[in-house]
């Protein structure tokens, strides 16, 4: 079986019930379903975040998508679960335990969902202070320190000037071999193949490739601005 022919029977089943999603949870204990919690979490915490400011936009709808993918025939599904979480009485906080608990101390996936979920907040091209209630709990909660949180945050804050020695937590005083040197270990430890290569879920891959693209981008600016 699948894992959204799993996802599509348990939702099925907590409808007839009348149950919260987050009880489904309660139905994931053992390796298999582990891949098919890690999805259903994702999309919750998307959902939930796109909540957090009291309206869901199509912005933040789309964006969900572009950090998250879903396959062309299981998008019915994806937006059972994406508007069952946003009904769903329980909070964040239960949904970011179980992605934490299934992931930790595998930190650097941990950071780019968190990112993904920052790319969803800003997508609207506001980001309001319960979307940063959200976005500061969650890192909390996935215990990423404040200055990694700051180095996110700077990828996607509206209204702010890129700053791309932030981005890749460098120091602008350094030379330039030094500044590659932390460049290319970024792109080697965020690499989509590697995650994909340990097994892990490939949505955890498409939140990687995201976050490459923003460290290339800020390695290119570096590049330009120094030689100009």
């Amino acid at each position: 079986m699948s894992i959204w022919s799993t996802i599509s029977k348990l939702i099925s089943n907590i409808s007839k019930k009348g149950e919260q999603l987050s009880k489904i949870f309660q139905k994931l204990k053992t390796p298999p379903e582990k891949t098919v919690g890690f999805t259903i979490a994702v999309i919750a915490l998307s959902a939930k975040m796109a909540k957090a400011d009291g309206i869901v936009t199509n912005e933040e709808v789309k964006a969900f998508r572009q950090v998250f993918y879903i396959p062309k025939n299981e998008e019915k599904n994806a937006s059972m679960v994406f508007n069952l979480a946003r009904k769903d009485v329980a909070g964040f906080e239960i949904y970011a335990s179980k992605v934490n608990k299934m992931l930790y101390p595998n930190t650097k996936i941990l950071e780019e969902l968190l990112e993904g979920l920052l790319h969803i907040a800003t997508s609207d091209g506001i980001y309001h202070p319960a979307e940063n209630h959200f976005i500061e709990t969650v890192a909390k909660i996935f215990k990423i320190d404040q200055n990694k949180l700051n180095i996110l945050k700077s990828r996607y804050l509206p209204n702010e000037t890129i700053n791309p020695f932030l981005i890749l937590g460098v120091n602008p005083n350094w030379d330039m071999s030094i500044i590659k040197k932390k460049w290319q270990k970024l792109v080697r430890e965020c690499h989509p193949d590697k995650y994909l290569a340990k097994g892990l879920p490939s949505e955890a891959s498409v939140l990687a490739s995201n976050r490459l693209l923003k460290i290339n981008k800020a390695w290119e600016m570096i590049k330009h601005n120094k030689t100009t």
